[in-house]
């Protein structure tokens, strides 16, 4: 039972790291020692585990998958989400500096646990660290593309999209934004709960399609690389979540931001101020020190607070965890 509760705590830290942008569920799998177990169950189901179904051999099934691991984890997943869209709003609109600041101590805390894992360094795996940093950053920093009703571009985003969420440093809402589908995906869901078109409906089924199909092969992906590359993967992740952190430097200024009432694309600091914070999603920012942010108070001591207290979260986590 506590093993069970364990689980479902770590499901519901992933749940709200989903509710933040820029925070990925994969960072939190990564850093709470479940990640592979996660990738093994998902790469489990598969067409051996639909005909155990057929068969009735629903046990078989079941053992096959990690069932167990997988309905706990989503159990705790599901509630994480649910809480966190209350908790975490509350948070983004009131106190959103303290908030990045937490986050951005806890995944600084998991580069450091992460990269102790890493034996025998060597110019090998700096180059496979400044890579995943590379990527990282590139990914948390480029402009949005200009999205597409086209079945195939709904399919390829909503594969990115369900990949970039179980990577460690990258966020798959924020890479459907990158993707120009944010404003596309969000307003079919709405228009298809309102006037029942099928035109939405097939829209979001190519899209689900689409993310069934990247979850299933970039989990066997990432599970084939930890097998057989296990040291360089993890040196690849670590760059991820080294690059991730500029996502996350708690004081930034907006350069380009989704109005999500109009569903345009503006950019300037001042015009932010005129617009509330929930109706807005950050697009691209600058990262300023704390003097120079001008937004709001910065709260450079409770930020720093904060931080420590992320930080130190990891700790206790590394120590629970022997």
């Amino acid at each position: 039972m506590k093993q069970k509760l364990n689980l479902a705590l770590k499901g519901m830290a992933m749940g709200i790291a989903e509710v933040i942008p820029g925070v990925s569920g994969g960072t939190i799998a990564f850093i709470t020692g479940i990640y592979e177990r996660l990738l093994n169950a998902i790469k489990e189901i598969d067409i051996k585990a639909i005909k155990l179904i057929f068969k009735g051999e629903f046990a078989s099934f079941w053992k096959k998958i990690d069932g167990n691991f997988l309905l706990t984890l989503f159990s705790g997943m599901a509630f994480g989400l649910l809480s966190g869209v209350f908790i975490i709003t509350y948070l983004i609109k009131n106190h959103i500096e303290p908030l990045w600041g937490f986050f951005f101590g806890l995944i600084l805390a998991s580069v450091i646990y992460i990269g102790k894992q890493v034996k025998n360094w060597d110019i090998y795996k700096v180059i496979f660290l400044i890579l995943g940093i590379a990527i990282a950053y590139y990914l948390v920093a480029m402009h949005p593309m200009q999205g597409s009703r086209a079945y195939w571009y709904v399919f390829i985003s909503g594969l990115i999209a369900i990949s970039a969420l179980i990577m460690p440093g990258i966020s798959g809402s924020f890479m459907l934004l990158i993707l120009g589908m944010y404003t596309i995906i969000i307003p079919e869901v709405k228009n298809l709960m309102t006037n029942h078109e099928m035109e939405s409906l097939m829209i979001l089924i190519i899209f689900g399609l689409g993310m069934l199909t990247g979850l299933f092969t970039f989990a066997r992906v990432m599970s084939w690389a930890f097998k057989n590359y296990h040291q360089k993967t993890l040196v690849l992740l670590t760059g991820f979540m080294i690059g991730s952190l500029y996502k996350i430097w708690p004081w930034r200024l907006p350069e380009l931001w989704l109005n999500k009432e109009d569903g345009n694309i503006y950019s300037g600091v001042l015009k932010l101020a005129d617009v509330p914070h929930e109706s807005i999603k950050i697009i691209t920012e600058r990262l300023v020190l704390p003097q120079d942010y001008i937004i709001a108070n910065p709260n450079t001591a409770i930020v720093i607070i904060s931080a420590i207290i992320g930080f130190v979260s990891v700790l206790l986590l590394e120590r629970n965890q022997r």
